[in-house]
């Protein structure tokens, strides 16, 4: 483009006013207000000049309007949203971990309201906001006394803190786990301000390197759950049991951070065994940390359950306030841990019901999507595959599945497009195919799977 038609293009572009004058952008206005429509036109505008310094004609003002629109629709756009996730992993850290049951979903949204979170309506007075979790916990786990905080780690933190401050805390160097986002329990104990007593290595850990360890400053004997890996071969772990005889004997305190959280068995699925909550508790564990949003299945939470009067020494430690959990997360929470009371977890957690669902039904349901795609002009076919359960849980386990595997040109291309559509959908890519795995897409999505694989670009 010579200078002479650049400088002709640029003249065609009108002033903010003039371009805020039009009828649909003055509807933008009363949706957005005024300013947000301003500045998203001069950002228009910006944008359009320099389109043209680059070669670019100048849009019509009907193009400028269509495009104001989608920019201004952009910057309101909630950043999270629902996501449908068909890639198989169970409790997918990236896609937020556990999905909530609907009973869960509907006691958080009751919160909206006023609600009795610190207020006993039986005695008309102030009440505690641990009550509404700790019954249910230690009815399910046989523990004296519970805790919920906002995370595993912050619960572990909380410990450290409280209980072994400018002491020692012994643990194996094989449990010097790091977890999500490059966090690791080394850098959280020194946070605590308790000094950190590691022994024996990496791969074998005796009772005897404890026993070494224990001394006039130690304060806790710590065991951490390796929930996110796993090591073989040439390996020797202490039992818990084995440390709890250890603190028993040394008046030390023993601190389980299991991490997890399973409730339930997971070997009846085709799983190796995860400790249970209760197998810690029953070992002698006096305190034992979980995550509320992995195997159990609820919100994001941390869960510190033990003995009474340990419970009650955190329950009044200051950094308690700062790590306590909004009325949304306990209400939740409160409602999950009611499906394992009334034994319904396996079909109304959706972990458990993902974790749960037979082979055949999943043959089922593939088996009809891959039927529809193809009556839709896409090659599908269903392949056997497996389904991971994630989420720093069972490391390196897998369940059977059956899933629909897309035949494109463009394997990325397809994963994109299914990404950008509304609801986003978030898919496998193996072996040049698109895998979609129906056990983490419940049936209530799989319209909306439909309808955005119907937007896909064909092979």
């Amino acid at each position: 483009m010579t200078q002479a038609n650049m400088v002709k293009e640029l003249k065609k572009i009108p002033s903010v006013d003039r371009l805020l004058r039009e009828a649909s952008v003055e509807a933008l206005c009363g949706q957005y207000g005024r300013e947000s429509t301003l500045r998203a036109a001069q950002d228009l505008l910006s944008d359009i000049r320099q389109e043209i310094a680059q070669g670019s004609a100048c849009p019509s003002t009907l193009e400028m309007v269509a495009r104001l629109h989608d920019v201004i629709s952009r910057r309101f756009e909630p950043s999270i949203r629902p996501v449908i996730n068909a890639t198989g992993v169970v409790i997918h850290t990236n896609l937020g971990r556990a999905p909530l049951s609907t009973a869960a979903m509907m006691a958080m949204g009751e919160m909206s309201q006023y609600s009795n979170l610190e207020y006993d309506l039986a005695a008309g007075e102030r009440g505690s906001r641990y009550v509404h979790a700790e019954d249910l916990l230690c009815q399910l786990t046989g523990a004296e006394g519970a805790l919920v905080v906002n995370n595993d780690a912050g619960a572990v933190l909380l410990v450290l803190t409280a209980l072994a401050r400018g002491r020692e805390v012994v643990i194996s160097r094989g449990q010097l786990v790091e977890i999500g986002g490059g966090f690791r329990i080394p850098e959280v104990m020194v946070q605590s301000g308790a000094r950190l007593v590691e022994v024996g290595t990496t791969n074998r850990t005796y009772l005897q390197d404890y026993e070494r360890a224990v001394g006039a400053e130690t304060a806790m004997l710590l065991h951490v759950h390796t929930s996110n890996y796993r090591l073989i071969g040439f390996t020797h772990s202490t039992p818990l049991a084995d440390l709890v005889r250890l603190g028993v004997e040394n008046g030390i305190v023993v601190v389980d951070d299991l991490g997890s959280g399973a409730l339930l068995d997971t070997a009846p699925f085709g799983l190796s065994h995860e400790p249970t909550v209760q197998e810690s508790l029953a070992a002698g564990a006096d305190l034992t940390c979980i995550s509320g949003d992995k195997l159990l299945g609820g919100p994001q939470a941390g869960i510190i359950l033990g003995k009474a009067p340990l419970i009650t020494l955190l329950k009044q430690h200051p950094l308690t306030r700062a790590l306590r959990v909004s009325k949304v997360i306990l209400a939740g929470l409160q409602a999950t841990l009611l499906h394992y009371l009334r034994g319904e977890a396996l079909s109304q957690v959706p972990v458990w019901q993902m974790i749960s669902m037979p082979i055949e039904h999943l043959q089922t349901r593939a088996t009809s999507l891959a039927e529809w795609l193809q009556q839709h002009g896409l090659e599908a076919d269903v392949v056997d595959s497996s389904s991971a359960v994630g989420g720093g849980s069972l490391p390196e386990e897998t369940l059977p599945t059956k899933a629909v595997r897309l035949h494109v040109e463009s394997a990325d291309a397809v994963a994109r497009s299914l990404r950008n559509h509304h609801p986003a959908v978030v898919a496998r890519i193996e072996d040049g195919g698109v895998l979609l795995d129906l056990r983490t897409v419940p049936a209530d999505q799989e319209a909306w799977l439909r309808q955005a694989l119907l937007n896909v670009p064909h092979a």
